[in-house]
């Protein structure tokens, strides 16, 4: 057996050790780096992800592009526009059979026995994080959201718990984007902007809100991870925000 299929195997006995679930839905952010030196890179990470999952699981990833479609730039290009937020996400991007939502800055890319069904309407969307995006959609499938190596910070899904309530921090105001689908044809979408100007995301305050079944622990190769069920997470997250709209959030130190 070669180190790249035993890598892979063992990523997958690590993730079904941390409790991700056979035939589920699994949202990933990733730091690709915290695993260590993996034979096979990027491809072999995504495989021990999909066997885990097994034949009837599916694997999602964000393809966030605000840096990219800007204001001054509100330009998606479907096919093309890159996705922000790391190695992993933008190699998962391009690999073959994977699809991707419509949607100008918080596109979500998948593939497995639910991807359509979790991307196909992002577009109706007027926020980045709205009823039709996956990361809404997550909780209707019990799914569930594995934090590779990056902690809990970066956790996109906790926007559309945000969306519910509507903190003063969230909106800017929306913009139209100019939308080149895969076809070549071209839509348009208006589409708020979040905002967080003077705010810094602490979604890190979620773990002392989840039990044992809603946050785990645990080691894949040489990375830390945690794995969230988003039931558990939209349920008290959502109390908490209703109870302190700046519950997530603090006060940017303006010092150097």
């Amino acid at each position: 057996m070669d180190e790249q299929v035993q890598a892979e195997i063992q990523i997958a006995n690590d993730l079904t050790a941390l409790g991700v679930r056979p035939g589920g839905v699994l949202l990933v952010h990733a730091s690709l780096r915290s695993l260590g030196n993996v034979a096979g890179g990027a491809e072999t990470v995504v495989r021990g992800l999909l066997r885990a999952l097994q034949e009837n699981g599916t694997l999602l990833m964000p393809a966030l592009t605000y840096r990219y479609t800007t204001v001054n730039t509100p330009v998606f290009d479907y096919q093309n526009t890159p996705s922000c937020v790391g190695a992993l996400p933008e190699y998962f991007r391009t690999r073959a059979n994977t699809t991707r939502s419509i949607h100008p800055t918080h596109s979500v890319s998948g593939v497995g026995a639910l991807a359509e069904r979790m991307l196909e309407n992002h577009y109706l969307d007027t926020t980045p994080c709205g009823m039709y995006s996956p990361f809404y959609r997550l909780r209707e499938v019990s799914g569930q959201i594995l934090f590779l190596g990056c902690g809990l910070r970066p956790n996109t899904s906790m926007h559309a718990v945000e969306e519910i309530v509507e903190p003063p921090y969230l909106f800017s105001h929306p913009v139209d984007y100019r939308i080149i689908l895969s076809t070549g044809k071209e839509m348009t979408m208006r589409v708020k902007r979040h905002h967080f100007a003077g705010w810094k995301q602490r979604y890190d305050r979620l773990a002392p809100l989840l039990d044992e079944d809603g946050l785990k622990h645990g080691k894949i190769l040489d990375a830390t991870c945690d794995l969230v069920d988003c039931e558990q997470m939209w349920e008290r997250a959502l109390t908490a925000l209703k109870k302190d709209p700046f519950f997530f959030v603090e006060k940017q130190n303006k010092n150097p």
